[in-house]
């Protein structure tokens, strides 16, 4: 079992910056990737950023290529989601997500473990 844990989230005006975090329990030297993704209001969970916790590549939806950054602090077992210049569409619940998988997953089928979500609302 691997245990996530979220925390940074908040309300914040368009233009602003919030860094989420999310801190890594248990068997995580099963984890091959560590991904963000987001719930907007009725809409589905989407891929937002995953880090390749084996290599430390890194991968970004298109839709936040530029403004937001993934990092792992390896001492911690935290992976980061810098996220600046945000915009109203980026308010959601941000998920933070664990991969068993080596194979680079994009959708959440493709992730096992999850955290409970912490809300993200900008405001324009």
């Amino acid at each position: 079992q691997v245990q996530l844990v979220e925390s940074g989230g908040g309300l914040v005006q368009a233009g602003g910056s919030l860094r989420l975090s999310c801190a890594a329990s248990g068997r995580t030297f099963s984890t091959y990737h560590m991904g963000w993704f987001r719930q907007p209001p009725g809409k589905e969970r989407e891929f937002v950023a995953l880090f390749n916790w084996r290599g430390g590549t890194t991968n970004y939806a298109d839709s936040v290529k530029g403004r937001f950054t993934i990092s792992r602090d390896n001492a911690k077992n935290t992976v980061y989601l810098q996220m600046n210049s945000l915009r109203p569409e980026d308010t959601g619940v941000y998920y933070c997500a664990a991969s068993e998988s080596i194979v680079v997953r994009t959708t959440p089928s493709g992730y096992r473990y999850w955290g409970q979500g912490t809300q993200v609302t900008v405001s324009s």
